[in-house]
């Protein structure tokens, strides 16, 4: 399907690399040799994602001091990344979908028409049929984006891939840091497996990088995980359930499984994620740290 122009749909968990396969959709397809753009939809205000998508003239509004190009336009040729296209409010949807049928863009505060040509990629971790029959989100729309359509599975449904991407990550920090060489132990490697994998792929590679920063000489042993990451403790000491008999790391655990879908729910806004946590969102913002989100 690289080949096309027909618009693609990732669904999948926050941290599984859904802009990583949008990447590689843009690579491996003609229009690699153009700007491939990406644009956070849940990390934009919604005010101000009309005229990041389409750009904007001097005084359009106010602070809008001069022209701005938008993503649209800048993606003409290429592949334009709508990450997160679950969170766009419905009465932009309908601006987004009249563009893609029309391939024309006129920027907030133009009656300029500019003809533009781009392959939209879009990414979600919410369930689009569902923000459908809620009114939250556009049918039509859905249907003009998921002509293609790609579900990044957990890596808790895939464990059999987690060393190998454990002893790839290592092997490019190790690089990185002038610790070639550097390998996972079996006893690891197992122990990696058995662990859920809360965050996914994002918090794997955040435990391989502190492995390769912090553990001296050339293999990664499955105490050395436990060190870094207790409640990796999970693979290491459990009972036969695979559930941690240590109550701290099962605590920790839980803690973070319920931060890590509050997140998820909350599209990463710390404010609402607090919210429903009942939490405060200075004492988010500490396990955050705590927990290296």
């Amino acid at each position: 399907m690289a080949p096309t122009k027909s618009a693609a749909l990732i669904t999948g968990e926050t941290g599984t690399g859904k802009e990583l396969v949008a990447r590689a959709i843009h690579s491996l397809s003609p229009r690699k040799g153009r700007l491939f753009v990406p644009l956070n939809c849940s990390a934009i205000p919604g005010e101000l994602l009309e005229s990041e998508l389409f750009g904007h003239t001097k005084g359009a509004f106010g602070g809008a001091q001069a022209d701005r190009v938008g993503k649209i336009p800048a993606a003409d040729g290429g592949t334009l990344f709508l990450d997160e296209i679950g969170d766009m409010d419905p009465k932009l949807q309908a601006k987004l979908l009249r563009v893609l049928e029309e391939g024309i863009v006129e920027p907030v505060g133009s009656n300029r028409r500019t003809p533009v040509d781009v392959r939209v990629v879009s990414s979600t971790n919410r369930d689009l049929e569902a923000g459908i029959a809620a009114g939250s989100f556009r049918e039509d729309l859905f249907y003009r984006l998921n002509v293609l359509r790609f579900e990044l599975p957990p890596l808790r449904e895939r464990r059999e891939d987690v060393p190998a991407l454990a002893s790839a990550f290592l092997a490019r920090f190790g690089a990185e840091l002038g610790k070639g060489g550097l390998a996972l132990g079996e006893d690891a490697a197992r122990g990696l497996a058995a662990y859920d994998w809360p965050g996914n792929v994002r918090e794997l590679r955040n435990v391989m990088e502190r492995a390769a920063v912090l553990v001296d000489g050339g293999i990664v042993a499955g105490d050395a995980v436990a060190r870094l990451l207790p409640r990796v403790d999970a693979g290491l000491t459990s009972d036969e359930s695979g559930d941690p008999l240590d109550l701290g790391t099962a605590v920790g655990e839980a803690e973070l499984r319920a931060i890590l879908r509050a997140l998820a729910a909350a599209n990463d806004s710390k404010p609402e994620a607090a919210r429903l946590l009942g939490i405060g969102e200075r004492t988010l913002w500490t396990k955050l740290k705590k927990y290296e989100l």
